[in-house]
C-alpha cells in the first residue's frame, strides 16, 4: 500500500525500530525493495535524489511505477525525494505523487535552513506529503566530514528548528557521512548526542550515510532513537557485485538475466538490513 512517509516514520518512532530508505534508480531496485518488504512484513521507503532523476531514474517514469508496485502489496511503501534542494523540482515531485520530501538546506545558515524547510512543509503538508529536514550537515566520507564536530547537530538548535518548521522527521549529523569510508574504517557515532536529541525532540530521527556503518553501529543507533536509515552506496555496490560475480562465471549471460540476478541479490540484502533495523514483522 502506498502511504505518506510521515505515517511510516511515526509508526517506527512509536514502536522503537527503523525503516530502511533505499535509493533506487530503476525498476529492479525498487521492486527488490518492495518485494523484500512484503516478505519481511516491513515498511520501506524508496528514495530518489534529484541528480539520479535527472541523469537516469526520470521522475515521470519512476513515480507512477513505484506507486503501482506499492499498491500491489499490503505493507506500507513511501516514495521520497532524497536531499531535495531545488524548490521547483520539489514541487514537481509533490505534483507527481511523491509521498515524502527530504528538504536539505543544511548547508545554509540556521535562519535560511528554517525558512526553506518551513516553506516546503507548508507546500507538502497541504498535499498530505511527509517532510524530513536536516540540521547539522551530513557531508562526504571522502572529505572526512564524519569527523568534523562543527557539522554535528546541536540539540538546542534542533528544538528551535523543529518548532519553527513543523517537520515530521529530522536528519541528524552524529558522525556518519555519505559515500565510501576509507578501507577498514567504521564511523565513530556520537550516541550520547543522539540520545539527547531523541529526548529533546520526541520525534522520528533519521540517519544518513548508513552505508558502511556496520551492523553494531546500526543496531545501537536504532536503540538510541534512529527511525529511518538511508542506504545508497551499499545498495548500488550489492547490485554491481552481483552482476560482476555472475558475469565472471557465465560470460555468455545476457543483460536481462544479469539484471535478474542483481535484483535477487539486492532483495536478500534488503531483507537482512530490515532485520538489523528491527523492521521485520511489524505489519
Amino acid at each position: 500500500m502506498y502511504v505518506s512517509m510521515k505515517n511510516i516514520l511515526q509508526h517506527a518512532d512509536k514502536h522503537g525500530y527503523a525503516v530502511m530508505a533505499m535509493n533506487s534508480i530503476n525498476m529492479e531496485m525498487a521492486r527488490a525493495g518492495i518485494e523484500a518488504a512484503q516478505e519481511e512484513r516491513a515498511a520501506i521507503i524508496i528514495n530518489i535524489g534529484m541528480g539520479q532523476m535527472k541523469k537516469h531514474a526520470h521522475l515521470e517514469d519512476m513515480a507512477p511505477m513505484v506507486r503501482k508496485m506499492a499498491k500491489r502489496v499490503d505493507v506500507p511503501v513511501a516514495l521520497n525525494h532524497d536531499h531535495g534542494q531545488d524548490l521547483a523540482f520539489i514541487c514537481d515531485c509533490i505534483r507527481k505523487g511523491f509521498s515524502g520530501i527530504m528538504i536539505d538546506a543544511s548547508s545554509y545558515s540556521l535562519e535560511e535552513n528554517i525558512r526553506r524547510t518551513a516553506l516546503v512543509c507548508d507546500l507538502a503538508h497541504a498535499k498530505g506529503v511527509g517532510v524530513e529536514g536536516e540540521l547539522g550537515h551530513v557531508g562526504q566520507a571522502a572529505s572526512m566530514d564524519d569527523e568534523n564536530l562543527d557539522l554535528y547537530t546541536d540539540v538546542g538548535q534542533a528544538e528551535e528548528f523543529v518548532e519553527r518548521t513543523g517537520v515530521d522527521a529530522l536528519a541528524v549529523a552524529i558522525g556518519t557521512a555519505h559515500g565510501n569510508y576509507p578501507k577498514g574504517k567504521k564511523p565513530n557515532m556520537d550516541f550520547e548526542r543522539l540520545k539527547l536529541l531523541k529526548k529533546a525532540l520526541h520525534m522520528p530521527l533519521v540517519l544518513h550515510g548508513g552505508s558502511g556503518s556496520g551492523e553494531e553501529n546500526l543496531r545501537k543507533a536504532v536503540e538510541c532513537g534512529i527511525n529511518k536509515v538511508n542506504v545508497c552506496t551499499d545498495a548500488f555496490a550489492v547490485c554491481k557485485k552481483a552482476m560482476e560475480d555472475v558475469y565472471r562465471d557465465n560470460p555468455g549471460m545476457d543483460y536481462m538475466h544479469l539484471c535478474m540476478k542483481a535484483e535477487e541479490r539486492l532483495k536478500e540484502y534488503v531483507k537482512q538490513y530490515m532485520r538489523i533495523l528491527g523492521a521485520s514483522g511489524r505489519y
